[in-house]
Parts: C-alpha cells; structure tokens; sequence
C-alpha cells in the first residue's frame, strides 16, 4: 500500500495538501458546513482518483450511516478524518524542496 501512495503524481498530493489546508481552516472556525461539503464531496473525490479506497469509504460512511447525536460527534469523525489524511500525506514524498 505505501509503494502505491509514494506513486500518485504531483496533481494529487498538492490536491492532498489543498484538501487538508480548507479542513484544517474550517476546523478551526467551527464551520460545520464547510467541513460537510469538503469532507463528503471533496474528500470522497480526492480518494477516489488517487486510489485511497478506505479513506473513500470512510467519507462516506460519515454522511450515510446513522446521524451524528451531537455537533461534537460529528467534529470527532471530522477529526478522525484529518488525522487519517494527515498520515497519509506523511507517506508522500516532499511536494516542495
């Protein structure tokens, strides 16, 4: 699996360091829609052209299986999420010198 990651072209992993820079913004000004939108379409997107399969998955189950209980339920899937893409994006190579 690390071997088909360190593969995937530049456009990817600059998309990866995009996906990750609006997650975190919106993490941090608690803009739940924002994090929606880019956690189901964005996220869902990026996985599916770079072959990430699991983290496809993972986007999608957080909308499509059963409703968050509370606003902090759905925040710790958001975070389960980041930290998920955030080890992936260490076991890219270095997109900038």
């Amino acid at each position: 699996m690390l071997q088909r990651n360190m593969a995937i072209p530049l456009s990817l992993q600059l998309g990866l360091d995009d996906l990750l820079a609006d997650m975190r913004h919106a993490r941090r000004r608690g803009d739940l829609g924002r994090l929606a939108l880019t956690a189901y379409c964005d996220v869902r997107r990026w996985a599916r052209q770079a072959g990430e399969s699991d983290i496809a998955r993972q986007s999608m189950a957080m909308f499509t299986e059963k409703p968050h209980a509370s606003r902090e339920a759905f925040l710790d899937k958001v975070d389960l999420l980041l930290h998920d893409l955030e080890a992936l994006q260490s076991r890219l190579p270095a997109t900038r010198g």
